[in-house]
């Protein structure tokens, strides 16, 4: 049975797209959407522009794509803003990144040189290996949101943008875990005013987000938002948020091949994984604490995957070892390989060996894209607080205290196309199937 749909927001007017980090991501972010509007690239890897939804019956034949489903803002209609502690502006910065051929860079110049960073909120306290020198000053970190909060706003009048969102596209901080401070905005705003340690600049980002009236998407594995005092300003300022940790590469594939394991009932003796990679992400992972934060984000997902409390025979004690090498010779061009042992029939044993030879920003840049157009229809959905339906694109989905997140792939991705339903009116696909037989 149907149910009634939600009221949607018309995507009417320009949607400003504030990326925090300029570099790899970003910039090929930014250019990919400049050569679809200017050259017609096509936007391969993006659920929401390649993408089709089922409605109803297998034998209504009614499959059309999302994009025509849900009323998206257009990419064509995007306008971007962003921070980054270099003062190179994006031409500059997506040269330096090495991820795109120089005759796309040549296409895309006029889009990206007009993108200027302003200065950021840094600190190498969190980024250990970068040394930022396009950096914003305040006395306090509660200052500091403030000038953020400046930049939004004046972004917001310059451009004439009808509405805003706000992806974390930066470095990876050190490691953090939940404190007094971020157990209410309260706390969170005390401790910014005492320049408290326990705040990280990622959280000064989203405060000024969320105080603007702006959704936040952590495309990085920090704390950043998945803390009580962003989960309360979320619900007050009634905004989406959703992270943390872009799914790329290798965990990518952990989060496909994991969920065919479980379901033939294979066990797993151990999981050895092994990257390099020399982007600006592997420089700043070469740090203990930035990779310490990684580490936890990428381990989770197997535990939650195979569920070794329910299959203690096959799961219980599988050994899972993660290793990111910095090597610079690579640059963006992610390398991982993979080692599974694991066993069937009477125990026997098998094995299985991935080698992943991946372009680390064309695999983020169309979730960058999925997210802003995602959270934009979130916000003019009236949906607010965490946005698990967005799963799907983080290596570390948040989800309320006391639930474990769903890292399996395919229950994402239905996750994903029911919310829609829903928001549409459209009835939930169960795949049970039992009309076709009746």
């Amino acid at each position: 049975m149907r149910q009634k749909p939600t009221k949607i927001e018309p995507a009417e007017g320009k949607l400003g797209v504030l990326l925090v980090g300029l570099g790899a991501v970003s910039t090929t972010f930014v250019a990919g959407v400049a050569l679809g509007r200017r050259h017609g690239r096509r936007p391969f890897g993006s659920l929401t522009q390649m993408g089709t939804i089922r409605l109803g019956k297998r034998t209504d034949n009614r499959s059309p794509l999302i994009k025509e489903f849900v009323p998206l803002a257009d990419p064509n209609d995007l306008v971007f803003g962003a921070w980054d502690c270099f003062a190179d502006d994006g031409y500059t910065a997506a040269a330096k990144a090495g991820v795109l051929h120089n005759e796309d860079l040549a296409l895309a110049r006029e889009d990206l040189a007009a993108l200027r960073p302003w200065p950021a909120v840094f600190s190498r306290d969190y980024v250990k290996r970068l040394d930022g020198t396009h950096v914003k000053k305040g006395k306090n970190k509660l200052e500091l949101a403030e000038q953020l909060m400046e930049d939004i706003r004046r972004f917001q009048q310059e451009t004439g943008v009808a509405r805003t969102v706000m992806i974390w596209c930066a470095s990876t901080e050190v490691f953090l875990r939940p404190g007094p401070a971020h157990e209410s905005l309260a706390a969170l705003e005390k401790a910014m005013a005492a320049n408290d340690p326990s705040v990280a600049p990622s959280m000064i980002y989203a405060y000024a987000a969320l105080r603007c009236g702006v959704p936040f998407a952590n495309g990085a594995p920090n704390l950043t938002v998945d803390i009580p005092a962003m989960w309360e300003l979320a619900r007050e300022r009634e905004l989406p948020i959703c992270g943390k940790d872009f799914k790329t590469g290798q965990t990518l594939m952990k989060t496909i091949l994991a969920p065919g394991l479980k379901a033939r009932m294979l066990g797993l003796h151990g999981w050895f994984s092994s990257n390099i990679l020399g982007n600006r992400d592997g420089e700043v992972l070469d740090d203990p604490e930035s990779f310490k934060t990684k580490e936890e984000s990428k381990l989770s997902v197997l535990d939650s995957i195979l569920q070794p409390q329910l299959y203690g025979e096959l799961y219980g004690d599988f050994h899972h070892k993660v290793r990111i090498n910095y090597y610079p010779p690579r640059g963006d061009n992610k390398e991982s390989w993979d080692n599974l042992d694991i066993f069937g029939w009477l125990g026997y044993p098998m094995q299985i060996k991935i080698n992943f030879l991946c372009r680390d920003s064309i695999l983020a840049a169309p979730i960058v894209l999925d997210l802003a157009l995602f959270l934009d229809l979130a916000r003019r959905s009236h949906l607010h607080g965490i946005q698990e339906w967005l799963s799907f694109y983080f290596k570390s989905p948040m989800v309320p205290p006391k639930l474990y997140a769903e890292h399996d792939l395919f229950i994402q991705l239905i996750k994903l196309k029911n919310t829609l339903r829903w928001l549409r009116g459209e009835e939930l696909i169960t795949h049970l199937g039992n009309e076709y037989y009746d």
